[in-house]
């Protein structure tokens, strides 16, 4: 950028980051899906009653999978934008992008199961005990 260039207000940086968030939730259904997991999550965390230090780990993975999904959504666009075509490469891309995500949905999962079976377990146990 050379010094006759202005560079865009912040608040501008913001209102298109948070433009490239509202419409990935608008036109992808993949973050939506991990937005509802997310509120699951979130809903049966209070219900469950789970620690803070569970509360610290359920945060960093939606940190982890909502960005990331975000980013997997970007590096589709733009190789698309590159390549109209069919070229090995792109698939290349795009599907390394979309693995990083779903192993990171995983990883995630099971996580969640070591957090939530043993609470649900109990809960469950109690209520027809």
């Amino acid at each position: 950028m050379d010094n006759n260039q202005k560079r865009s207000p912040l608040y501008k940086s913001f209102g298109y980051a948070f433009e490239g968030i509202f419409n990935t939730i608008k036109d992808e259904r993949n973050i939506k899906i991990h937005l509802v997991v997310t509120t699951l999550v979130i809903i049966f965390g209070f219900i469950l009653k789970i620690s803070l230090s569970e509360w610290f780990v359920c945060i960093l993975l939606f940190a982890i999978i909502i960005p990331l999904e975000l980013v997997n959504t970007a590096i589709e666009a733009v190789v698309d934008l590159a390549s109209k075509d069919y070229n090995p490469l792109a698939k290349k891309a795009k599907d390394a992008a979309a693995g990083a995500v779903l192993v990171a949905a995983i990883l995630a999962a099971v996580i969640g199961g070591i957090i939530f079976f043993p609470k649900l377990y109990f809960f469950i146990l109690d209520i027809f005990i």
